[in-house]
């Protein structure tokens, strides 16, 4: 991203997982503590999408809510999404946007040909026990990859609850990191 534009990181839920839960709330606090402005979408998609929708209708609903945040920017934001929120690669692969996507729905082909056509880095972050992940699809798609074995879509590990704390410490880590070294050096 060019160092002259402002900083701006859009952080697109998924469908029970709101703006400020943790793993989306640390990941803009990373982009935050790098002096992003984050604009976080808070919209409850409507519940015909939860049952049985058609994925393109998902895809669209999640597009027309990111496109115009991202049209009223200076410039190019970093997309952090989330499961649902990972049809914005759409989006992201139109306009060559770096992107964070947490549990991306890596079943849906929509999502993986928006990731394949990319042009822009991305960091995928997923665990070995959620159903929409896909760990060697998601090595294939991008170089900048964390798998947690065991984790599931919440990116929950069996055990105690300090285990799936410690998985959002290796979570913001890797995000972290992901922006000090590609998307913002």
């Amino acid at each position: 991203m060019p160092g002259s534009l402002p900083r701006t990181a859009v952080v697109v839920p998924g469908r029970l997982y709101g703006p400020y839960t943790p793993l989306l709330m640390f990941a803009g606090g990373a982009a935050e503590a790098r002096g992003a402005q984050v604009r976080s979408l808070d919209r409850t998609p409507p519940a015909h999408l939860y049952q049985d929708a058609d994925p393109a209708e998902r895809s669209a609903w999640v597009v027309d809510q990111v496109r115009p945040v991202v049209d009223a920017l200076d410039g190019p934001p970093l997309l952090v999404g989330k499961s649902l929120g990972s049809y914005a690669a759409t989006l992201a692969a139109q306009r060559g946007l770096a992107a964070v996507w947490l549990t991306p729905l890596l079943r849906d082909e929509r999502i993986v040909r928006a990731l394949r056509a990319s042009s822009a880095p991305c960091l995928l972050v997923g665990g070995t026990a959620d159903p929409a992940w896909d760990g060697p699809l998601a090595r294939g798609l991008s170089p900048h990859v964390l798998e947690i074995d065991g984790a599931d879509h919440g990116m929950f590990v069996p055990g105690p609850l300090a285990a799936s704390a410690a998985v959002l410490g290796l979570v913001v880590t890797a995000v972290e990191r992901f922006l000090d070294e590609v998307v913002w050096r």
